[in-house]
Order: structure tokens, then C-alpha cells, then sequence
């Protein structure tokens, strides 16, 4: 019978050595013409997918062909492939006489799952079973080695290699260069490249590739650098790994000098080139151009839609992001975890929940429910759609819940108003011994800005502090947030002194901060000294500023404000900045300025632009604008009855009772109605709500007999009910309906439970009505208390009968 020599070596990785060659060179294997000649051992050539290799092993066993060498190896070396250990083991295990490139493709294969401690463990078993080692065994334990929990592993693995006599073997340096530069050591990995007697073109761009990876741009660009200097000419994959590290430093210069190479070099037609091009001029600012080479480009990969949309999003355009995802989805493209991450980010900035459930469905439909990361985006994009009941559900349903997906909730919470809620993970997240990161205490510090409770501030404070992340600039900034919205705008301003570094979030808070308690001068100043610095003030900048400006009645100083920001910062006004300007211009009874402006405006005015314009005619009581403001009004938005509300009120004012009448039967027709007032106070850790003439609170008697007796005393000073404010009943109702508004019973409850001297802080869901407003000056004046009441625009300081709004509200 003929025979046919095989040699085992193709079956070898075809990187392999010299020296491991010639290691399998010195085992040889007859076999039988016929078994090379098989036909099965055709289809194994051919085998394309598990499924395949399980289909065609009963041919084997049938045919007794798993007795022989090369079908042994090739069916361990498949399932590996094809990741399937536990069947490459069951071949493996049973075969008596196992040559030692059995033993090394079932190491490849522990490796590459990868599973660090079962492909140790083998290895020692190789060792046992005196196989000798080559030098891609140690490369794949060194792949093994993904992170830097797994750098001691990868130490021991380094002194076998030495002691194996691979210490100057190319292909086992360039592995120990890249497990250090995995495992964030990348200090060593340098060494390691230092030591090398020769490097080839991998050496380099593994060293380029780990400095980019780990966050040292500067060192990666310098590597390249020195590769040139070094006649070492920069492959495609060079380009790919440094640019990364342009896009950190955001030195579109030299990644255009980089573009330019790979141009003249022919790489510009490789997708990943191309892609990485686009990714590197979107993080640089030059978006257009990254769109121009996506556009240009005649192939494209999921890779190349993800870049462009993720620089949509980074780039806060979230609609073209959108457009792009549905484009990748008509041009048959199917979308990884990635795209799908990135269209949720999209939907959650535009705040579009119909397009978040259409994507909601697809990633169901593409079985990416069960990523974690994925459904951690979707817990995201719900809650900022403002549905934090279905993100709650996600939630709940998580198998398995990472840091992330907690932060997700308490932030998604914090953010819709329910500051209770997002504690109350926070207790669970703490109970099930998850450690919170920088993230988790700005979202439960942001919740508590919300709550605007002064003695849960300074918990929290303490919380971080004994955590040492008070130091931390995001933290920080936090903090400088959350005290000024809980009306200690002292304490925020001394954290905000204390920082070493700030951010442009940071100077934002505390100029915002200064603007809600109506200290005009003191936002103007830190602007000024914002603009000395290094940090440019950006759009949230201007808006603080000019509703600083607002409040303390600067009216030049916020005009010129927004001016600037065209001129001086190229920044383009949002919708917000233009109602911010109608509200600075009619609270100084500007009105005329005001409404010429909104006609003036180079886009469509909003709501929020013909809401302040209501508001301003409401505190000048002129009729003529407030019509025109609310005919605009209940087109953009009829189904507010705020504003049906506020426009009655203007009308009472005047005395036009006929019109009044004429909007509360189209609210009654329409099915619309104002919202409930609600008050709230803290005492003793616990956060009592008022609502106006409610009797649900238990200290209900105490508190209505308590007030009765303080509406006399103010009176005796001086206070006198604005009964002009309720209409319809006699004057006796209305000074009792007047005396049972939520401000009030909160401020109420609050002297009742508090010793003399104790500040009473109070929030309000609405703005505070003129007549609370009134009767709180002389509440503090007869009681020689001091009453911080939060609306929903600003602080009110009441202290010895004046408030420090200068009742300019």
C-alpha cells in the first residue's frame, strides 16, 4: 500500500518561528494515502462554521479515522476555532499516544477562549507530561493576559520564556511587549522594546499601539517619530493605531500631515484607514471633513457608520446622527452593539421616545437584549425621554447589573424630579455592595440638588469627603451646584475657591448659582474673571449670565452679554438664550424692546420665548402684548393651562372680568387645568409637601391654628391681603383661601417645629405668588427668623421684613 509523508507542520500557525519550524520538522507522521485521500478529510478543509464540523464528525468516528494523527489534531485545532473547548477536550483526552502538536493546538485553544487559569493549568500538564515547550506557547498564555489583574500571571509566564531560552526570540518579545501594554503596564512594555536585539515593523507598531491605548498620546506620536528617524517606514497599521492619539491631543495639523502620508503611501483606500480618518477629523472639530471622506469613501464597514454617527453624537448633533443610522439601515448594513449604543445616545439627546422604541424593538429583534451595555444606553435613553417607569422595568429585569447600569437609574431618576427615588437605589446599590464611582456621587449629588435639602447636602459631602473625591473636579463642581441650589450660595462659592482645577461646568454653576439668589453683580464679576482665564465660556455660559442679569435687573450689562457671545465667541444663540433675552428685556418693563426682538428673531420663536414675554406683561399688567404672546401660545402649545392661567390673571388685573370669564370656560371646555401648588420644608430628615388648602398632613389643626394666629400678628405690622387675586367669592373667602397657599402652611409647619434662630428653607413647584411673597417679608420680620424659599426660578432671602430679591421677581 502507498503511502504519502505529511508533514504536521500544516496544521502550524503560519507565523510561526524558525526555530519552532524546525521543531516540527523533527516529527514526521506516515499516513496512509487513503486517509489523507478521505473524503471527510476534504469536508474538514472545507469546514466553515461548528455547526459544519458537528455534521461531518460522525463521518469521522464511522470511519474510524479519529484514531488517526492528523484528524485528531484537526479536529481539536476546529473546535478551538471555533471556540469550543469542551469538544476539542473530549477528542483530545481519549488519544493514548498524543504527539506533542496535540497538546500545543489544545493550549492555542484554552488560550484563545481565552481562559487564563485552564490554559495555565494545561501548560503545567504539557510540562507534566514532559512536552517540550515552543515559543508560541508562551505567546498565547501572553495573549491570554487581557488586563492588568493578570499582569502577575503574565510575569511568571515572562520568567518561563526567559528560562525556556526564548529571551531573545523576536516573536516572544513582541508578545511580552503587547500583554504589558494590555495589562496597562506600559512602562515594561518599554523595556522589553529597549532589550530587543532586532525589531521588526510589529515591534514598533505594538509599542505605538500601547502608549495610544493607554491614554499617552504624546509618547505614541514620538514613537513614530523615531521609527522614521530609524528608516523604519509606518504600514497602515501604524497610521491606525497613532491616530487615536491625534484625535486626543486634537492636533488636526498633524493628522492631516499623517492623511497626506497615507495618501501618497496608498493607504487611503483601506477601510480601516479611511475609517480611522473619520473618527480622527470628527474628534479633532473638523466634522465636515470627517463627512466629506465618509461620503468619499468607496467601501464602508459597520465601523465606518458607527464613527460617523458616534461623531454626530460627541459633535451634540444628534439629528444627522440619526439620519446616518437610518441610512446604514436602507443600505442593508447590520448594526452592531455599537451602532445601536450610539442611535440610543441620539434619541436620548433629542429626547425622541417614539424613535427610542422603534430602536428599542430592533435591538430585540437583533438579540441584543441580553448586552448589558446595550440595555444599560436603553436604561439611558428612557430616562431622558422622561419614561423612567419602562428604564425602572429594564432595570429590574437585568440578569446581571453592573456599575454602570445603578448609575444609569439614579442619574435617570435625579434628573425627572424624583430625588427620592434615585436615593433610594443608591441605598440598594450600596446594599448590594456595589462600590460607587465619581459618577454614581454626581448623580446622587445632583439628586439632592434637586431636593434642596441643606442637611442631606452636607451628608453627601461628608459621604465623598470620607471617599476622597472631593478633590475631584466633577465631584467638586457637583457639590458647588447642589449647595447654591439648596441656598447656601456661601458654601458654594467657598468649594469653588478651594478647587485647583475647574472646568468650564464648574464657573457655569457658580455664575448660575449667583443668578437664581439674584446677585447680578457678583455672576458679572466671575463672568469677567472666567474671561482672563484659559477657559472660554460656552453656551450654558451666556445663558447663566444673562439670567443673572435678569433677575438683579442689569439689563445693558446682559444685552451686551449676549452680543459677545456672537462676536466674541462665534457661539450661536439657542432658543434658550433668545427667551432669556425677552425675559431680561420685559421684567425691566421693556416690553416694546421685547417684543420687537422676538419679531426679529432669525428663527421661529418658541414657547419658552412667548412664555417669558407672558410672564413680563403679567408683572407690567399690559393686556395688549399678553394677547399677542398668548394667541402664539396656545398655537405652539394648547394643552398648557398655565398659560390660560397666567393670561386670566392679567386679565383680572385690568378689571376685564368678561374676558377672564371667556378663558376659564375655554379651560373648563378643553379640559384644562392649572397646576396644584406645592410646598415643601424639611424637618428633622424628613421632607413634609403642602399643597394650597390641603388638611392631609397630620399637624394639619396645629398648623391652620398656628397660621391664624400669625396672619394677625403681620397684619398688626402691616400686611394686607391682595384679595384682588381670587375672584368670585366674598373678600372673608379669599383672605381664608389667601392664608391656606402651601408657602404658607410649609413655613408654618416649619416655626412650629423649629427653635427660635433656625433658618426655614422652603420649596416651591411654582413660582411664588405675590401675595406669599408679601406676607413672608413680614413673617420674618415679626418672628426674627430668616425664610429661604426656592421657586421655580429663583431664591428668595427673607430676612427682617425684606427679601433679597428686592421684589424684583
Amino acid at each position: 500500500m502507498s503511502s504519502q509523508l505529511v508533514h504536521v507542520s500544516t496544521i502550524t500557525p503560519p507565523f510561526a518561528s524558525s526555530h519552532q519550524h524546525h521543531h516540527f520538522l523533527s516529527q514526521r507522521i506516515y499516513i496512509p494515502a487513503k486517509v489523507y485521500e478521505h473524503p471527510a478529510a476534504l469536508l474538514l478543509e472545507r469546514c466553515s462554521s461548528l455547526e459544519d464540523l458537528r455534521h461531518i464528525l460522525p463521518l469521522v468516528f464511522k470511519n474510524g479515522l479519529h484514531q488517526e494523527h492528523l484528524f485528531q489534531t484537526k479536529l481539536v485545532s476546529l473546535f478551538c476555532r471555533y471556540g469550543s473547548v469542551v469538544e476539542a477536550a473530549r477528542v483530545f483526552e481519549p488519544v493514548e499516544d498524543k504527539l506533542d502538536v496535540l497538546y500545543h493546538t489544545m493550549l492555542k485553544g484554552y488560550a484563545k477562549v481565552p481562559d487564563l487559569d485552564k490554559a495555565v493549568s494545561f501548560f503545567v500538564r504539557m510540562r507534566c507530561d514532559d512536552v517540550e515547550p515552543v515559543v508560541y506557547n508562551f505567546t498565547y498564555l501572553l495573549k491570554a493576559c487581557g488586563d492588568e489583574t493578570e499582569v502577575s500571571v503574565g510575569k511568571e509566564i515572562h520568567g518561563l520564556l526567559v528560562k525556556s531560552g526564548f529571551s531573545l526570540d523576536l516573536f516572544a518579545l513582541t508578545g511580552l511587549e503587547n500583554m504589558y501594554a494590555k495589562c496597562r503596564q506600559v512602562h515594561e512594555a518599554r523595556k522589553v522594546f529597549d532589550r530587543m536585539p532586532e525589531r521588526d515593523l510589529v515591534s514598533w507598531n505594538t509599542m505605538v499601539s500601547g502608549y495610544s491605548q493607554n491614554g499617552l498620546a504624546r509618547m505614541a506620536l514620538g514613537m513614530v517619530t523615531r521609527m522614521c528617524e530609524e528608516n523604519m517606514k509606518p504600514s497602515f497599521i501604524t497610521i491606525v493605531s497613532v491616530l487615536p492619539a491625534v484625535s486626543a491631543l486634537g492636533l488636526a495639523s498633524v493628522g492631516k500631515e499623517i492623511h497626506g502620508y497615507a495618501m501618497r503611501a496608498g493607504f487611503d483606500s483601506f477601510v480601516n484607514i479611511s475609517t480611522a480618518l473619520v473618527d480622527m477629523y470628527a474628534k479633532c472639530g473638523s466634522l465636515e471633513t470627517a463627512r466629506r471622506l465618509f461620503d468619499g469613501m468607496l467601501e464602508r464597514n459597520v465601523v465606518s457608520w458607527n464613527s460617523m454617527i458616534d461623531a454626530y453624537v460627541q459633535n451634540e448633533n444628534p439629528k444627522e446622527a440619526m439620519v446616518i443610522f437610518q441610512k446604514m439601515l436602507d443600505e442593508g448594513v447590520k448594526p452592531t452593539d455599537v451602532s445601536i449604543m450610539g442611535a440610543l445616545h441620539a434619541c436620548a439627546d433629542l429626547g425622541d421616545l417614539e424613535r427610542g422604541r422603534f430602536i428599542h424593538k430592533l435591538l430585540v429583534d437583533l438579540d441584543l437584549d441580553r448586552n448589558v451595555s446595550v440595555v444599560n444606553s436603553l436604561i439611558s435613553m428612557y430616562c431622558k425621554c422622561k419614561d423612567v417607569e419602562t428604564a425602572a422595568s429594564l432595570f429590574g429585569k437585568l440578569r446581571t447589573r453592573t456599575l454602570v447600569s445603578w448609575n444609569a437609574m439614579i442619574l435617570g431618576f435625579a434628573q425627572n424630579g424624583r430625588p427620592i427615588e434615585a436615593l433610594n437605589y443608591f441605598s440598594q446599590m450600596r446594599v448590594w455592595t456595589v462600590k460607587p464611582d465619581t459618577f454614581t456621587y454626581v448623580s446622587v449629588i445632583t439628586a439632592l440638588a434637586e431636593l434642596s435639602v441643606t442637611h442631606q447636602a452636607k451628608w453627601i459631602h461628608g459621604v465623598v469627603m470620607r471617599n476622597c473625591l472631593d478633590k475631584n473636579v466633577f465631584v467638586a463642581t457637583a457639590l458647588v451646584d447642589m449647595y447654591a441650589k439648596c441656598g447656601a450660595i456661601m458654601t458654594a462659592r467657598k468649594i469653588f475657591d478651594m478647587m485647583s482645577e475647574r472646568h468650564v461646568t464648574t464657573w457655569n454653576a457658580m455664575i448660575d448659582g449667583y443668578g437664581t439668589h439674584g446677585i447680578g453683580k457678583a455672576a458679572l464679576e466671575l463672568f469677567q474673571e472666567m474671561q482672563k482665564g484659559n477657559i472660554k465660556p460656552n453656551g450654558v455660559t451666556f445663558l447663566s449670565i444673562i439670567s443673572a442679569c435678569s433677575h438683579s435687573g442689569l439689563v445693558e450689562a446682559g444685552v451686551k452679554c449676549f452680543h459677545m457671545m456672537k462676536e466674541s465667541y462665534s457661539i450661536e444663540p439657542s432658543m434658550d438664550h433668545y427667551g432669556a433675552m425677552v425675559d431680561l428685556l420685559g421684567r425691566a418693563g421693556r416690553l416694546n424692546e421685547a417684543w420687537d426682538f422676538i419679531m426679529q428673531m432669525p428663527v421661529k420663536p418658541a414657547v419658552n420665548v412667548y412664555g417669558a414675554m407672558l410672564g413680563a406683561c403679567q408683572i407690567h399688567k399690559n393686556v395688549n402684548f399678553a394677547e399677542k404672546a398668548a394667541e402664539r401660545l396656545f398655537e405652539l402649545n394648547p394643552d398648557d393651562g398655565g398659560y390660560h392661567v397666567l393670561l386670566a390673571n392679567i386679565y383680572r388685573a385690568a378689571s376685564m372680568w368678561e374676558k377672564v370669564g371667556q378663558v376659564r370656560v375655554s379651560m373648563l371646555r378643553q379640559g384644562l387645568r392649572k397646576t396644584p401648588g406645592c410646598s415643601m420644608v424639611e424637618i428633622k430628615n424628613k421632607v413634609h409637601s403642602f399643597f394650597s388648602g390641603s388638611t392631609d398632613h397630620p399637624s394639619s389643626k396645629t398648623i391652620y391654628a398656628f397660621l391664624e394666629k400669625l396672619i394677625c400678628k403681620i397684619k398688626e405690622a402691616g400686611y394686607v391681603p391682595d384679595t384682588n387675586l381670587i375672584l368670585g367669592v366674598e373678600d372673608d373667602i379669599k383672605e381664608q383661601l389667601l392664608s391656606s397657599h402651601s408657602e404658607k402652611l410649609a413655613i408654618s409647619f416649619g416655626l412650629l417645629n423649629t427653635t427660635a434662630g433656625t433658618t426655614i428653607h422652603v420649596r416651591k413647584n411654582l413660582r411664588v405668588c405675590a401675595d406669599c411673597h408679601n406676607a413672608t417679608k413680614y413673617i420674618s420680620l415679626v418672628t426674627g427668623r430668616e425664610i429661604i424659599v426656592r421657586d421655580m426660578q429663583r431664591f428668595h432671602h427673607f430676612k427682617n421684613g425684606v427679601c433679597s430679591c428686592g421684589d424684583y421677581w
